[in-house]
């Protein structure tokens, strides 16, 4: 499912310039986040986006990439916030946790067409 709402530059650009070297390079623990993100997207807004990923408008794929790649900027702050400057982290954490949570609500009330049974 890797990959299918954002991409792993978004994702890296909102988890700023002082994020982990190693981190961001590793594509296999960036693709288990982004699919882990997508899944948490899905389940949160009863919405099964990625298999009706074509019927999206632009807005909504914007939306949706906005959403994921904060949630995976956050794995990859989280996974190691040595590097950052004083509260860096922290500005970094919230600001992303902003974008998910009125992501997430402008989500839950999209199309009942595209609604999980």
């Amino acid at each position: 499912m890797s990959w299918n709402l954002t991409t792993a530059s978004a994702a890296i650009i909102k988890a700023g310039t002082h994020s982990n070297a190693t981190i961001i390079t590793d594509t296999t623990t960036l693709a288990k986040w982004a699919d882990d993100a997508e899944a948490w997207v899905e389940q949160i807004t009863n919405t099964a986006w990625v298999a009706n990923s074509t019927a999206l408008s632009t807005s909504i794929k914007a939306a949706l990439s906005d959403v994921t790649s904060s949630k995976i900027a956050m794995n990859i702050v989280a996974y190691d916030s040595t590097g950052y400057l004083t509260r860096e982290a922290d500005m970094l954490m919230n600001w992303n946790d902003d974008i998910v949570n009125k992501g997430i609500s402008a989500l839950k009330g999209k199309p009942d067409t595209l609604k999980s049974p």
